[in-house]
């Protein structure tokens, strides 16, 4: 891997350990403040993904590591670099469920860019570790429309 490269690669994978950071409070948000009739449903969904999205940052941060990098580790870091914004603490569950699938769906487009940068700095293995993410997001993001009923 060059300089040039791995240095980029190194900033994408830091950009996604402070989105996934940003999403694991957002979401753990929404699981304590969702309310209504879809309360069972939701409060369980939002655990579930902020546990995911947990382990992201767990991976990515040990992947950074292993190609020489230093991951990020402060909220005010996150807060700067994440490409997603924090809860309001107002949304609906209509709400919530948008504002992920808007996250899940930014995100699933960086994902997208992170992999052809690992492709080109010929680093197979954080391109594997990218996708294997998109791949959880673009199912997520199908499911969440789907009960939201947006047209997928």
């Amino acid at each position: 891997m060059t300089t040039k490269l791995q240095t980029k690669l190194q900033g994408t994978l830091n950009k996604q350990i402070a989105t996934w950071s940003v999403l694991y409070i957002k979401l753990h948000n929404y699981h304590w403040y969702v309310k209504g009739n879809q309360f069972f449903t939701l409060h369980v969904k939002f655990q579930e993904l902020y546990e995911e999205a947990t382990l992201h940052v767990d991976e990515i941060a040990e992947r950074l590591l292993a190609i020489g990098g230093e991951p990020i580790a402060t909220m005010a870091e996150y807060l700067k670099q994440s490409s997603v914004q924090e809860a309001t603490g107002s949304e609906s569950a209509v709400e919530m469920v948008d504002s992920i699938v808007a996250d899940f769906t930014l995100v699933a487009s960086e994902l997208k860019e992170g992999m052809e940068e690992a492709q080109s700095a010929g680093d197979e293995t954080t391109g594997d570790m990218l996708l294997a993410i998109h791949s959880g997001l673009e199912k997520h993001i199908w499911m969440l429309k789907a009960f939201n009923g947006k047209q997928v």
